[in-house]
């Protein structure tokens, strides 16, 4: 299990030693492609950077740990929706926890529900696989398409 900080101070490291970095470092080093980081500023998941004079974007070393929390976050199911709710109950200096709770009982009875939605699915198809076994491809109508899988009757 991945933790990482979402807020508060962030612990930098050797990386404090590096100043300011580019996206493409940034992408690197976070192993997240730099059209996601765009991407996730354009959204509102990730800050805006300062700019060079050059127009450069100008990240912090502490965008790293960001970058891993929100990485961390999808691979916990979250949405990016959710991810940026929990960034900004961190950035306006709330604690995220009660809500990250929240969301992730959300997210678990969604996949509880889909899991259950795809058991449905697996008996279904274990019953017309069944069904093709015991029906002769013989006796196939040529006007239908497929007699394993019957069509409901038109009105």
């Amino acid at each position: 299990m991945v933790h990482l900080p979402a807020c508060g101070k962030v612990k930098v490291g050797l990386l404090r030693s590096l100043g300011s970095v580019q996206i493409g470092e940034l992408a690197s080093r976070a192993q997240v492609p730099a059209k996601t980081i765009r991407y996730w500023e354009t959204i509102g998941v990730l800050a805006p950077p300062e700019r060079k004079a050059n127009g450069y974007r100008d990240y912090a070393p502490s965008v790293l740990d960001r970058l891993g929390f929100i990485r961390a976050a999808q691979a916990s199911g979250l949405t990016l929706h959710g991810i940026r709710s929990v960034i900004g109950l961190c950035d306006d200096g709330e604690t995220p926890c009660d809500h990250v709770r929240q969301l992730i009982e959300r997210r678990k009875a969604e996949l509880d529900a889909q899991i259950a939605d795809l058991e449905r699915l697996r008996a279904e198809l274990g019953r017309l696989t069944e069904r093709a076994r015991q029906l002769d491809p013989a006796d196939c109508d040529p006007t239908g398409i497929c007699h394993i899988i019957a069509t409901p009757p038109r009105p």
